[in-house]
């Protein structure tokens, strides 16, 4: 197949730091690559991923992440440019809406935000002319009403990750700054489990600034540290050396990266109840799902008793990104095969 992948504007494929929907771009990218499939992606300028990009994209100021009207001149210029494909697997918002997409060519686009809000409204559009992904059971069941193609969680290449010993004597948190991640609650559940924290975030925007400020800088004092934002490699550093990541996320995320990479470093992750991480976490095993900040410090307190080699598995195996990367193909095959007037056979999927 000729694979046309359209990302979103602003951070580079691979990212350098944080961008969760990035890297699984670069993922998808360089594992379709690898199955024999020619890869188109429009990417931010500057892009790395090892195949081949449409170039010409103007570079978005990261200031601006998220604004609406760079992400539709990006969809526009990119579909543009991808006129000789047999698919399209769009990751933005804009780009499954325009009218300038390319007749003819079929288009299939992943939902990485949450199914609620406006949001459930522009996917509900969207699913009515593209099949739709979404990268959790929660996040489909959530929405009825949205019309769901397929669920295919989210995977890694584990092989790119560095197995960490945990032996730190530390918890980390990984996310950014803004209150839906739990890093205030973090702080309290580290301290209740006398635990010394790390924390690496990235603090962009003016809301981000004030949470940061106000709620989290008054409460940085030993043993709680703040990293700022880290590079790929440090980041792998740090969940290697963590004896758990604390994520008590305080909203219904639709998947979470982090706590797959943090157990591709071998390293559990202690959760709160909610969005995906029952999915994502075998409690008892690969970490703990608690509700309240006491329930989870003492489920903190016990993280050394979690197997780290059952953590690496499971990211080796179901949450592999050869396991991502085979679901889209298949998917992808059944969608050219059904799409009318279609140019010609497709190659099966490996």
């Amino acid at each position: 197949m000729r694979i046309g992948i359209i990302a979103p504007p602003w951070l580079r494929i691979p990212p350098s730091g944080y961008g969760g929907i990035e890297s699984v771009v670069d993922s998808l990218a360089r594992e379709f690559a690898a199955a024999g499939h020619d890869v188109l992606l429009a990417g931010a300028e500057g892009s790395t991923c090892p195949v081949d990009h449409v170039r010409g994209l103007p570079a978005q100021e990261l200031t601006c992440l998220g604004a609406n009207i760079d992400e539709l001149a990006h969809s526009v210029l990119a579909h543009e440019a991808l006129g000789d494909v047999d698919i399209i697997h769009d990751h933005t918002l804009a780009g499954p809406l325009s009218l300038h997409r390319p007749p003819g060519i079929p288009l299939v686009t992943t939902a990485h935000g949450p199914l609620t809000g406006a949001f459930r409204t522009l996917y509900r559009a969207i699913a009515m002319h593209a099949p739709l992904i979404a990268i959790a059971r929660h996040q489909a069941v959530g929405a009825p009403e949205v019309r769901i193609r397929q669920v295919i969680h989210h995977g890694i290449d584990a092989a790119t990750v560095p197995v960490g010993s945990g032996d730190g004597g530390y918890a980390c948190f990984l996310g950014r700054m803004h209150p839906d991640k739990g890093l205030h609650q973090a702080i309290e559940i580290a301290r209740e489990a006398d635990v010394p924290l790390r924390i690496a975030a990235r603090v962009q925007g003016g809301c981000e600034c004030e949470y940061f400020e106000s709620v989290i800088k008054p409460l940085l004092q030993p043993p709680v540290e703040f990293l700022g934002e880290l590079t790929a490699h440090e980041k792998y550093d740090l969940l290697g050396g963590a004896v758990a990541l604390l994520n008590p996320i305080q909203w219904p995320e639709p998947f979470g990266m982090v706590m797959i990479e943090a157990m591709a470093a071998g390293t559990p992750v202690i959760a709160t109840l909610r969005g995906a991480a029952p999915e994502i976490i075998e409690d008892g095993s690969t970490g703990f799902l608690r509700s309240g900040n006491r329930q989870l410090a003492a489920a903190l307190r016990q993280a050394e008793s979690l197997d780290r080699a059952r953590c690496r598995k499971v990211t080796e195996t179901y949450f592999s990104a050869e396991r991502m990367a085979e679901e889209h193909l298949r998917l992808f095959a059944e969608v050219i095969d059904h799409q009318p007037g279609r140019r010609g056979s497709p190659v099966p999927a490996s």
